[in-house]
């Protein structure tokens, strides 16, 4: 119940943040001399820019892997041009108007980043794991597939840590992740 509430909750105040930091970021962006459609596209890929770098990192906790340098990176590279835009747009009413102006930026990022730990944090209380996944090795198979299919592949030394084994053991599964990729 704590989760669905509390789920339900940040979405709404997402969805409104989201609205008000989107017409920040337009006006910010017509008065700096854009119009028509990009105008209306240049806010979205602000916004877009966080969730799109959110979604990697959350994939890279699902797989059990370390997320890519460049999705930390763009994420602080989107929330900080978010914030930017808002603080922006409150300019003219001086330090308070930029700080009022810069709230539903940190709100929509807080909030997002929020769903987002609730997410993460469920797929470890509920495995995404098939049946025939049980057996350990079958789950290293899977994770290094895995790891090698989204361009992040475990090393051996990751690997054996994961799963309490040995290097010579990651070796053996990773071999075999192999052969089962191309048999």
């Amino acid at each position: 119940m704590i989760r669905g509430t509390t789920k339900v909750v940040v979405c709404g105040v997402a969805i409104i943040a989201a609205i008000v930091s989107y017409r920040h970021a337009y006006a910010v962006v017509t008065e700096y001399g854009e119009s028509g459609i990009t105008a209306i596209m240049i806010p979205l890929t602000i916004d877009g820019l966080v969730y799109a770098a959110s979604m990697v990192i959350l994939h890279s906790a699902r797989a059990g892997i370390k997320a890519p340098w460049l999705a930390w990176l763009l994420l602080w590279v989107g929330i900080t041009a978010t914030l930017a835009a808002n603080v922006a747009h409150g300019w003219r009413n001086g330090l308070v108007g930029s700080i009022v102006a810069a709230w539903p930026a940190v709100a929509l990022v807080g909030c997002y980043e929020m769903l987002m730990w609730l997410v993460r944090s469920n797929t470890h209380q509920r495995p995404e794991t098939a049946p025939e996944m049980t057996d350990i090795n079958q789950q290293a198979i899977h994770a290094y597939q895995e790891s090698v299919r989204i361009g992040s592949p475990l090393s051996e030394r990751r690997l054996a840590e994961r799963f309490g084994k040995s290097r010579r053991w990651a070796r053996a599964i990773m071999e075999k992740a192999a052969n089962e990729e191309q048999g």
